[in-house]
C-alpha cells in the first residue's frame, strides 16, 4: 500500500487542516529554540535529538503553511519527500533520514552508537537546513495542488 495513503488512514496520520501562518511561525520558533539547545548542549545524544527537532520543526512549519497536520514523524517525512521534493536536495533528504535514525538510536537505545561520520554530517548541515526551510516560498497554486492530491 502507498505510504501516504496509509498515513492518511492512521488516527494521528496525515490530515488536511486550515493552512495557518501563525502556526508556521510558531514551529519556526520551536526549530530555532532546538537549534539554540543544540549549540549549547555538551551531550552528543541531546545534540542529535535537538538537531533532529530543528529539522523536524522546520519541515512541520511548511506543513502548517500548506494545512497538513501529522503526528507520525515517518509520515511527515514521507509527505515532505513526496510533495516538497522541489524545495530540497538529495543531500537534504539524506540529512533528514540520518537525523531521524540518529535521534531514535540516541534517544531510545543505550547500545547503539551513531557513527561519527553521520554525527558530523548532521551537526554541519542542520543550521543550513533550517535556513532553507525558512526561505521556502510556497505559492498558493502549489499549496492548492498539494492539497488536491490528498
Amino acid at each position: 500500500m502507498d505510504q501516504i495513503k496509509w498515513c492518511m488512514q492512521q488516527k494521528k496520520g496525515i490530515e488536511l487542516v486550515e493552512p495557518n501562518d501563525n502556526l508556521r511561525d510558531a514551529y519556526l520558533i520551536k526549530a530555532e529554540e532546538a537549534l539554540d539547545t543544540l549549540r549549547t548542549s555538551k551531550s552528543r545524544d541531546w545534540q542529535l535529538t535537538t538537531a533532529y527537532y530543528t529539522i523536524y520543526h522546520g519541515i512541520y512549519s511548511l506543513l502548517m503553511k500548506i494545512g497538513i497536520k501529522c503526528e507520525i514523524h515517518s509520515c511527515t517525512i514521507e509527505f515532505t519527500k513526496r510533495f516538497l521534493k522541489g524545495h530540497f536536495s538529495t543531500e537534504d533528504f539524506e540529512l533528514i533520514d540520518k537525523a531521524f535514525s540518529a535521534r531514535i538510536d540516541s534517544q531510545y537505545y543505550v547500545n547503539r552508537k551513531v557513527p561519527n561520520q553521520n554525527y558530523e554530517f548532521i551537526m554541519k548541515r542542520t543550521p543550513a537546513f533550517l535556513v532553507k526551510c525558512k526561505n521556502v516560498v510556497l505559492e498558493q497554486k502549489e499549496i492548492e495542488d498539494i492539497r488536491s492530491l490528498l
